[in-house]
């Protein structure tokens, strides 16, 4: 597993916890995927309900907060695939 994908997931677990509802894919090109379900965060392919792919500049400016996800996606850094 890659550093991204390591400091990734620490950041999504601190943030989120367990309980989220639904699944959700995190895709960071050239690194790997992150999966967030009602389990917690993980590094992972697995099936989502929603698909959200950048590069992991992109990820890393929304998880520390200095780029909004919707600014993101508006500006097509961010994409998103599904419900």
């Amino acid at each position: 597993m890659s550093d991204v994908i390591s400091g990734a997931v620490a950041a999504l677990s601190q943030k989120l916890g367990t309980g989220f509802d639904g699944v959700a894919r995190f895709d960071i090109q050239g690194e790997g995927s992150i999966v967030v379900d009602r389990d917690g965060v993980r590094a992972g392919n697995d099936e989502a309900d929603v698909v959200l792919s950048a590069d992991a500049g992109t990820f890393r400016d929304i998880l520390e907060g200095n780029l909004n996800a919707t600014s993101a996606f508006m500006s097509g850094k961010l994409s998103i695939e599904g419900d």
